[in-house]
């Protein structure tokens, strides 16, 4: 049996995608295959893709890209617990050193890699859980002085600036934040997307174009901010060091705007300010178990909706369209970017 796949066989813009039909095959030892429904663009997908530049040789003859989708069991192979043909999944990190990603029919992936998805959850909030909230999750509990878990209360009485709330992980990271107990303060460039990070949660909305974003910022929070979840840091070190509480935790996940940064040592190191650069690829296992679990425990409560009404658009392309889709996430899309795969 064959089914519909997106392949490359070597990096470069998105025309080296391609549309085949690749042979199903069985689940191993510790392994299940999904049938992928609905399948996630995340700006890593197309930076996988491109490589350092074009041309480059693969780790794998063939790869199918997307780290993230969700979708419904199909077969489990030997050794697996927890989850059984049938189940409604949401999977994460589905390419990470593996040739088989979400934009697919039939995924085989690692029983690790695949969450049974909640009662009531659809699968476009599925297909948008990993790498933007577990990237979320991973920035807001990194600091000394906070949780290492995310629950109702576990942030209460702090206080989170999140950079560039209308992006997909800054969206996860407003919606997190505000069910963890913290007071959710974002940054925006213009009236329609401070209109999306309201949606989504935040308690305040400061454009950063107009006025004096630090002075606004101080106004909101007079102790300064606990928790800045940093898409910019190039760009936001003065105004992170002009906010921050004292043992502020600067969580770095993106390098929007620069790749080199540029620090204050006398601001940074009266208020004992802690960097923390933040990749999922290699923050560990109990990290990514922990967000594993709180981020479907949020999703479960409502927390984690996507669509216009709770702040971040969705816009949706067929498996066909796939190279679209890279190329509207590589544009700067806002919004969330989805793949039809298949009907559920």
């Amino acid at each position: 049996m064959t089914s519909p796949a997106i392949v490359y066989t070597r990096t470069g813009d998105s025309s080296v995608l391609e549309l085949k039909e690749r042979e199903v095959t069985e689940p191993a030892a510790g392994e299940v295959r999904v049938r992928i429904v609905v399948s996630g663009v995340n700006p890593t997908d197309w930076k996988n893709r491109t490589g350092s530049g074009p041309g480059e040789k693969l780790a794998f003859d063939q790869v199918v890209p997307n780290q993230d989708g969700a979708g419904v069991i199909d077969a489990v192979g030997p050794d697996v617990d927890g989850v059984s043909v049938g189940d409604r999944v949401w999977v994460y990190l589905a390419q990470h050193q593996r040739p088989t990603g979400t934009a697919q029919s039939f995924a085989i992936l690692p029983a690790s890699r695949v969450v049974p998805l909640p009662d009531g959850v659809g699968f476009d909030v599925g297909a948008s859980l990993g790498v933007p909230a577990m990237t979320a999750h991973r920035a807001l509990t990194v600091s000394e002085d906070g949780p290492t878990r995310l629950h109702p209360g576990a942030l209460d009485g702090k206080s989170v600036l999140v950079a560039g709330g209308a992006g997909a992980v800054g969206h996860a990271a407003i919606q997190l934040a505000r069910w963890a107990g913290a007071t959710v303060v974002t940054t925006v460039s213009g009236p329609e997307k401070g209109a999306l990070a309201t949606a989504a949660g935040a308690h305040h909305v400061v454009n950063y174009k107009t006025g004096d974003a630090a002075a606004e910022i101080r106004e909101l929070v007079p102790d300064g901010i606990d928790l800045i979840v940093e898409v910019a840091p190039a760009q936001n070190a003065a105004l992170n060091a002009a906010v921050g509480a004292n043992r502020a935790s600067i969580a770095v996940y993106a390098n929007n705007g620069g790749d080199t940064v540029t620090l204050d040592v006398r601001p940074n190191m009266v208020l004992n300010t802690r960097y923390q650069f933040v990749l999922l690829y290699t923050v560990g296992d109990e990290a990514l178990q922990n967000a594993e679990a709180d981020v479907s425990a949020a999703a479960a409560a409502g927390v984690l909706e996507v669509g216009e009404a709770t702040g971040l658009p969705l816009h949706r392309y067929s498996l066909s369209e796939t190279a679209a889709a890279h190329d509207a996430v590589e544009n700067g899309t806002v919004g969330k970017v989805l793949i039809d795969v298949s009907t559920e």
